[in-house]
């Protein structure tokens, strides 16, 4: 029971961090979502498969499709 509520606990706080982040933005938008802009995630220079920019490209999509 004990760790239920640690996890709980921690989760929420995800969760408020999360919010805070999405309130605290410009019109509650994450920069930066493309994974080509990632050096670690993008060896090897490819377009980013959801917009098509490449690693030294902004992304393309200024709104969410979802």
């Amino acid at each position: 029971m004990k760790l239920f509520i640690i996890a709980f606990v921690l989760i929420g706080i995800a969760f408020a961090g999360i919010a805070i982040k999405i309130w605290a933005k410009k019109d509650g938008k994450f920069a930066g979502t493309c994974a080509s802009n990632s050096p670690f995630l993008n060896k090897e220079g490819e377009p980013c498969g959801f917009c098509g920019a490449m690693p030294d490209q902004q992304c393309k999509k200024t709104e969410s499709t979802t």
